[in-house]
């Protein structure tokens, strides 16, 4: 069962990361597309999809949030990143605040994925 739902955690997260990236460029580009009906839904999907995944690996592999450091660190980027995303496809009251929250909400998104893939809060130094 790990593997599937670790599988499926993965998917929906390039999946969930995709759908932001499009509305993203759309948000810049196109801002009435962001108001169709399927916007607006799908992508809340694929995050409970993500969401719930996340808390079915957390129990499997029996690590928690505020005992291990890499996970209370994911989970307060996950806040970050929703933040982030919020300004940059709502609540942005000037289109260069958006995109500048957009961008900094792709940095925290890849934030995560070295924190989850290496199990450290903390970016390796290059």
């Amino acid at each position: 069962m790990y593997p599937f739902l670790k599988h499926l955690h993965v998917s929906c997260a390039a999946i969930s990361l995709g759908l932001f990236v499009l509305r993203g460029w759309w948000m810049m580009g196109d801002p009435a597309r962001l108001r169709l009906r399927w916007v607006r839904i799908v992508p809340h999907v694929v995050d409970t999809v993500l969401l719930a995944s996340a808390i079915g690996l957390t129990f499997m592999i029996q690590q928690w949030p505020l005992r291990n450091e890499w996970l209370t660190a994911k989970v307060i980027g996950l806040l970050v990143y929703i933040v982030l995303g919020t300004i940059a496809l709502k609540r942005g009251p000037t289109r260069a605040i958006r995109i500048g929250a957009f961008f900094a909400a792709l940095a925290v998104f890849a934030w995560i994925v070295v924190s989850a893939r290496l199990h450290t809060p903390w970016l390796p130094m290059i």
